[in-house]
């Protein structure tokens, strides 16, 4: 099984850190699942206009590909302006939604204020459903006072958070690939 990491902007550190910090987790109670970081920033991937993917002069295919072949998700967006990033949903756009259909998805988010949380209820969640995905009932927002000066995430309540997201999502998966959905939630 593989977890896909998703930074979903093309400028900062946070949102990386965060959802690396949800992929190390996920290491530590299931050493056997394959992770990987894709960050937004290490490639460029052309605005959505509809074309045939492997048309785009550049990563987009690449991006494309990587996405649509792993198993589950941890997605993360900065939340700029009350929204995801544009980064990232050119990125959904690019995505054909069978590509997402019925995979575990969970969602990190980081912002200036507090109230910010709530793009994930009201714009990731959506998307989500839309692809028919399954999504983790638990989230992470972090808020830029949650990092250190050296951009290292140190709230304690934010890191429990992190661990409870990583179960999730690993609990989940599990539960769907086997087909027992007894254990989905422990």
């Amino acid at each position: 099984m593989k977890l896909l990491g998703i930074s979903g902007t093309m400028i900062g550190a946070k949102t990386s850190i965060l959802v690396q910090n949800v992929l190390d987790e996920v290491k530590k109670i299931a050493p056997d699942i394959e992770v990987e970081l894709l960050d937004l920033r290490e490639y460029k991937v052309s605005l959505c206009d509809g074309r045939d993917p492997s048309t785009y002069p550049d990563d987009t295919k690449k991006v494309i590909d990587i996405v649509s072949s792993a198993d589950f998700y941890i997605i993360g967006t900065p939340i700029f302006q009350g929204s995801i990033t544009g980064a990232l949903k050119n990125l959904f756009d690019h995505i054909r939604p069978e590509a997402l259909r019925n995979k575990v998805m969970g969602f990190v988010a980081n912002g200036g204020t507090y109230q910010h949380y709530l793009v994930i209820e009201n714009q990731l969640k959506p998307i989500a459903g839309y692809f028919r995905a399954y999504v983790a009932p638990g989230f992470v927002y972090a808020h830029q006072d949650h990092f250190n000066k050296q951009n290292e995430l140190t709230d304690a309540e934010v890191l429990d958070r992190v661990a409870n997201l990583a179960k999730e999502v690993v609990h989940m998966q599990k539960a769907l690939k086997t087909g027992d959905l007894s254990n989905a939630y422990r």
